[in-house]
């Protein structure tokens, strides 16, 4: 796939994931966000599976070769991640939700550096630095010098598990070898539904006394951010990168932010400046900065060498 097509799908997986935020946190005043998930991924395999057959006619025998990897990103990427963000939805915002998982392309430059041993620079260092205290000035709503002191919502606490939760599943998804995107993502969901399936049976749910809203909440969460995102953002990660496409999760916080305002929502001071300051960090931690730097300095060599 073209970088510029990679790019395009990376920005309405992210616009689609926005929405999540804003139905997700309609939809869990209704049903568990254990359930929420599973309906959420149940339903999604409907049309995973057999996109999954016709458009990449996996090879069964290799996919069960990646079992192990296959079954983490679903316990991360599939439960943990949905679970971990929906029950935070149930006490802080959906803005507040999106503008700290904006530290995910962060926290994945840093694992990266940790587990697959990637270099760092001076730059990308000042990007961690900036994002932290960008995330710790949304927390502590703009009170950075009582960070020791204040009692932090448990939404937002939840939201940064959500953070580590995400990343270590972006980390796995790089590992998995000789499996396509699409076949990746539809058999992860398989083995974490079958996972939350005794879960599900022994919590219960009344679908009935499930609003209209709720219905078209679940409808929404269902086609868009469960299906399309999840595709778009595992053929994207593989054509330009995990750290490439991380920057993009920038976009999440303003689409929420600004789906959010036109639905009446006030946006608080700390949440803008809190916001500005991750999204800043993000930039320079992706290395984006550096490469520029780079490119201009070989040009200037070669106008150098020219004369």
């Amino acid at each position: 796939m073209g970088g510029k097509r990679a790019w395009w799908l990376l920005v309405f997986c992210n616009l689609f994931w926005a929405g999540n935020y804003i139905f997700g946190k309609f939809v869990v005043t209704e049903m568990t966000p254990l359930w929420l998930t599973f309906a959420r991924w149940v339903l999604a395999l409907v049309v995973l599976i057999p996109l999954a057959m016709v458009l990449e006619k996996p090879d069964w025998r290799q996919v069960a070769k990646a079992w192990l990897p296959l079954i983490l990103m679903g316990l991360l990427g599939v439960i943990g991640f949905n679970v971990l963000l929906y029950s935070s939805l149930e006490h802080t915002s959906a803005t507040n939700a999106a503008l700290v998982t904006a530290l995910n392309p962060v926290v994945i430059v840093l694992f990266s550096v940790l587990f697959l041993r990637e270099k760092v620079s001076r730059i990308q260092a000042s990007g961690f630095i900036l994002s932290l205290l960008g995330v710790l000035v949304i927390l502590t709503q703009g009170h950075v010098l009582r960070v020791f002191q204040t009692d932090y919502n448990q939404g937002d606490l939840l939201v940064l598990c959500c953070v580590l939760v995400w990343t270590l599943y972006s980390i796995i998804g790089k590992k998995v070898k000789g499996v396509s995107p699409i076949t990746a993502t539809a058999a992860s969901t398989a083995l974490a539904v079958v996972m939350m399936l005794p879960f599900v049976i022994a919590e219960g749910v009344d679908f009935r006394a499930l609003s209209p809203l709720a219905f078209t909440g679940i409808a929404y969460i269902v086609l868009f951010p469960s299906i399309c995102s999840f595709v778009f953002w595992n053929v994207s990660v593989r054509a330009v990168g995990a750290s490439q496409a991380g920057i993009t999760l920038n976009l999440i916080p303003v689409f929420t932010a600004m789906i959010s305002v036109a639905l009446g929502e006030r946006i608080s001071q700390s949440q803008v400046w809190g916001g500005l300051l991750v999204f800043i960090g993000v930039t320079f931690a992706s290395g984006l900065i550096d490469q520029q730097w780079k490119r201009r300095q070989a040009k200037s060599s070669a106008e150098v060498m020219d004369r």
